[in-house]
This record gives structure tokens, C-alpha cells and sequence, in this order.
């Protein structure tokens, strides 16, 4: 089974700064695209960031000039680093990739709580 693995959500106040961390098994083969969504409470999963593996990426308007994508292509592993961050950022922020088949791969979720 493919696997991704999300760490370093949590519970920061407006203004501050958090780093997720997204590592993929060994078990996908190639990834083209590695990137994370976002899901807040009664909303629709909407694209936070992406990174290509030429280094292209692409931020939602929202985030732009505050958040920082990056990716480790030996490692398989995709960053997401979050300044200044606002009580609208809060939501569940699920890793993504996506194969050389097309094929979508989600993690389970890490919670992102800012508090105002």
C-alpha cells in the first residue's frame, strides 16, 4: 500500500508560523506531483500549494506571500512552511501526490488550528 505520512500540525495564535512535513513511501514508484489540500468545516477540499518535480509551483491566492512550498525529491518528502498565519487557515490539511500513472495518493490529515 501506498503511503503518505503528515506530521507537524497543531495549535498556533494568528500571526505565527507552522511547518508540515509529508513523507512518501518507497512504495510509490514515481511521483510527478507532490502538494497539499485543505478541507475547513463544511467546506470543499481546495488546493493549498503543489510542487511539480521540476520545481513548478503553484499556490492558492490565498496563501501566496505567506506560505512556502518545497519538495526533496531523493526523499520523496514535500514541505508546506506557514507564516502568518490566520484563523482561516484552520482546517484538516491532507498531503497529496500524484503518480506517473495519474494515480492520486492522499494522507490521512493533520489538523491546522489558528486561533485568533
Amino acid at each position: 500500500q501506498v503511503q503518505l505520512v503528515e506530521s507537524g500540525g497543531g495549535l498556533v495564535q494568528a500571526g505565527g508560523s507552522l511547518r508540515l512535513s509529508c513523507a512518501a513511501s518507497a512504495r510509490i514508484f514515481s511521483i510527478n506531483v507532490m502538494g497539499w489540500y485543505r478541507q475547513a468545516p463544511g467546506k470543499q477540499r481546495e488546493l493549498v500549494a503543489s510542487i511539480a518535480s521540476g520545481s513548478t509551483t503553484n499556490y492558492a491566492d490565498s496563501v501566496k506571500g505567506r506560505f512556502t512550498i518545497s519538495r526533496d525529491n531523493a526523499n520523496n518528502t514535500v514541505y508546506l512552511q506557514m507564516n502568518s498565519l490566520k484563523p482561516d487557515d484552520t482546517a484538516v490539511y491532507y498531503c497529496h501526490a500524484r503518480d506517473i500513472y495519474y494515480t492520486n495518493h492522499w494522507g490521512h490529515g493533520t489538523q491546522v488550528t489558528v486561533s485568533s
